[in-house]
């Protein structure tokens, strides 16, 4: 079966990886833009990209409820395991590549920042390249541009997920740039149209991503699924 990816509004995704449930940064119960709770959710791991509050809000709960494995930078998963009571987690750094029975994490470099909500520090920010049986998917989480995305590409990316909200990360223009050096087959825009600040057109951004790039353009409502 492919995988399946539903995305949850702003930086939150849902991934069906055969028999395996992943989250990536969920923020679910306090999102405008959720189209599910946090109590109705399920997990087997947990992707944390970096400590805003925007994408650990509900991480304890879910991964307390489901014992679902939190896969973090290393001081991330230190904090949920000693202030939360996560029993299950792993941290990494930037540039390491986990295990997992689903396939291979790799934590990428992202540039932004990290500071957990209690002010606690949150190590390095950070993406994911999933290498999977079906594909490898790029989820640039919450980052600027930088030209060591090239470097991500090189070795194929079926799916990139890239935020185009601005303000907080990279916005309509430099994701352009961004599709460019990674070079996906297909890319899908996410933390954008949460709240004002960050409204963009994604139709827009489609269209420029057909005429100025290679990559298939996926715009998605929150609650909608694609498959890898």
């Amino acid at each position: 079966m492919a995988t399946q990816l539903k995305w949850l509004g702003h930086g939150s995704w849902s991934l069906k990886i055969g028999e395996h449930n992943v989250l990536l940064d969920p923020f679910l119960n306090d999102s405008p833009t959720s189209p599910v709770k946090a109590e109705d959710v399920e997990a087997d791991f947990i992707l944390v990209s970096h400590g805003h509050f925007d994408h650990v809000a509900d991480v304890a709960s879910i991964a307390n409820r489901t014992g679902a494995t939190v896969v973090a930078i290393y001081e991330i998963a230190d904090w949920f395991a000693k202030n939360h009571g996560v029993e299950k987690t792993i941290g990494m750094n930037l540039g390491g590549t986990a295990e997992l029975p689903f396939g291979k994490a790799k934590m990428t470099l992202a540039h932004h920042s990290s500071q957990l909500p209690d002010g606690s520090y949150g190590g390095n920010p950070g993406g994911f390249l999933l290498a999977l049986a079906d594909g490898t998917i790029y989820f640039a989480c919450d980052t600027s541009l930088f030209s060591d995305m090239k470097l991500i590409g090189a070795a194929g990316v079926d799916l990139a997920i890239l935020p185009i909200g601005d303000l907080f990360t990279m916005g309509p223009d430099d994701s352009i740039d961004a599709i460019k050096l990674v070079a996906p087959k297909r890319v899908a825009p996410a933390h954008y149209n949460t709240w004002p600040p960050i409204e963009q057109d994604a139709d827009a951004w489609a269209a420029r991503v057909k005429t100025e790039t290679s990559a298939e353009p996926i715009v998605l409502e929150p609650g909608e699924t694609i498959e890898l």
